[in-house]
């Protein structure tokens, strides 16, 4: 299931899974006012300071996600969060603009919805 919802990221050598969670879109909502903002905001940030902190946050967040679910899961064996500043030391600008992409996927396929229909062959008339 979490692959049904994520993307990957490799941060100093380490593979960290991005996820959109229901936790981290209340966090969203509570500073951009929802996801549909979201985008705006990366888009339109005054300066590249302040889109570079946007996306170092963004990346913290979902990448926490998966640490989080992964700690849940192994109360033996829990894993250190990511912070912003660790974020930061372990990128490059280069490499947050890769990260885009997968951010994208990430909170594309966390609120993407899957229709089923069901199968009505039962309920048809045959001849």
């Amino acid at each position: 299931m979490e692959n049904e919802r994520s993307a990957n990221i490799t941060l100093g050598g380490e593979e960290y899974t991005l996820i959109l969670t229901t936790k981290a879109t209340k966090e969203i909502a509570g500073k951009y006012g929802g996801l549909e903002n979201l985008g705006d905001k990366l888009l339109k940030s005054e300066n590249f300071e302040m889109a570079l902190n946007e996306v170092v946050w963004l990346i913290t967040l979902l990448a926490n996600q998966s640490i989080l679910i992964h700690n849940i899961k192994n109360k033996e064996n829990k894993r250190e969060l990511l912070t912003e500043e660790m974020v930061e030391l372990l990128t490059s600008p280069l490499d947050l603009a890769g990260f885009k992409s997968a951010l994208s996927e990430a909170l594309y396929k966390g609120t993407k919805r899957n229709i089923v229909s069901e199968d009505n062959t039962k309920n048809s008339q045959v001849g």
